[in-house]
């Protein structure tokens, strides 16, 4: 009996010792890295950083019986600054993943050293289809949205309701040009037009000219092929130069509930959106939304449920792997279905692009809302088969081999 006992307890300590050696260092650690100083900071920022230490809470704290640990920085929508950072996170600071990731120049540049270290990057913030076509990764994971599903949501809404000629105001960086690109062909595939475009410095804070080239274009639709603060005042002054009294549409192509919630009610209701979240579309995202909301003093938008998201499903797939190696991972990450308060059924596609419902939604006029934080109606769930590209069709090497 006596050696009976001796010989269970080495097994277990046997098997926990495996459990601490298949998590490098003792820990697995995250970093949440994006914008929490500019345009940007509303839109992700510091409370993405708490939706993924709620992910952590929620899991327990641990896998594989080691602690998670999160960290987090501003890289000032500068590709070179969150390459340092990221570069400095994987060398010295012993991070295994790193997510978020707001602003597309920025998304690209870490998902390309992380291909090169060999770590996971799930992006929940950035936007373009390039970091799941040309540019993919065996370790890159695209989460939240793109720039794909916002031309499929917000732009087929627009050209079906008669919007059949387009000119864009486009923000000067690769967020901007593949948002106007798969919105265009999106327009001119279901036989509209696009008759021009201009593009503006990030962060600008005078949209005059710009709005006056749109105004002068004659185009029934100006799409802002911007977001957050840049979007946010373009429609501002877009009121000042009366360009929707004038009969022209503005279309937020990426617009979210925390740029509503900035811009209010008076000044955004009508404009048509589309997001992969909603809090306030069924009981389990209310949930949610409500903790977030007693965590941060706001409601999550789509980046903030997304980065939630891809953070519980990093840690399901390192305690489906029993290691927190890369590869190993990565494995787990395309294999596992997604179910949880971001995605129904949601699956991971061969270039790390993962497929859910998206939403158009259209902002209330003040007297419809409820409650605080009350902003949406529900138009219409958009498939994930119809929202984002075919991965074989993609552009994306991991698809072609």
């Amino acid at each position: 009996m006596h050696k009976k006992l001796i010989a269970t307890l080495a097994m277990m300590l046997a098997s926990s010792t495996a459990a601490l050696a298949d998590a490098s260092d003792g820990k697995v650690k995250i970093g949440i890295l994006n914008d929490q100083s500019g345009v940007y900071a509303d839109f992700g920022g510091k409370s993405s950083y708490e939706a993924a230490l709620m992910a952590v809470e929620d899991f327990g704290g641990k896998v594989l019986g080691v602690p998670v640990e999160v960290v987090t920085a501003d890289h000032q929508n500068k590709a070179d600054i969150a390459s340092n950072i990221a570069r400095q996170w994987y060398d010295t600071e012993q991070v295994d993943s790193i997510m978020e990731l707001t602003s597309s120049s920025v998304g690209l540049a870490v998902q390309a050293l992380s291909k090169e270290k060999k770590r996971i990057t799930i992006n929940t913030g950035a936007a373009t289809t390039e970091l799941t076509g040309k540019q993919c990764s065996p370790y890159g994971f695209h989460w939240a949205y793109d720039t794909h599903a916002l031309a499929v949501g917000t732009g087929g809404a627009l050209v079906k309701q008669g919007g059949d000629s387009w000119f864009f105001l486009t923000a000067d960086y690769a967020f901007g040009y593949s948002l106007e690109e798969n919105t265009g062909n999106y327009v001119k595939e279901n036989g509209g037009s696009v008759v021009g475009a201009v593009r503006h410095p990030l962060a600008t804070t005078d949209f005059s000219s710009f709005l006056l080239q749109a105004q002068s274009s004659g185009a029934k639709v100006i799409g802002l092929a911007n977001a957050g603060l840049d979007t946010s005042n373009a429609i501002k002054q877009a009121a000042e130069f009366g360009i929707v009294q004038g009969g022209q549409r503005l279309a937020a192509l990426l617009f979210t509930l925390a740029e509503v919630h900035g811009l209010g009610l008076e000044a955004a209701q009508g404009l048509t959106l589309t997001e992969g979240f909603y809090w306030n579309r069924n009981e389990e995202s209310a949930k949610f939304g409500k903790r977030f909301m007693e965590r941060t003093g706001k409601m999550p938008n789509m980046v903030h449920a997304g980065t939630y998201s891809a953070v519980t499903q990093y840690l399901k797939a390192i305690e489906k792997a029993g290691s927190d190696d890369a590869d190993a991972v990565a494995k787990e990450l395309h294999a596992l279905p997604v179910n949880d308060i971001f995605a129904e059924n949601g699956t991971v596609a061969p270039n790390g692009r993962m497929i859910h419902d998206m939403y158009l939604l259209e902002v209330k006029k003040p007297e419809e809302s409820k409650e605080p934080w009350d902003y949406f109606k529900v138009l219409a769930t958009i498939p994930g088969k119809d929202a984002f590209i075919d991965p074989a069709q993609s552009g994306c090497d991991l698809v072609k081999s």
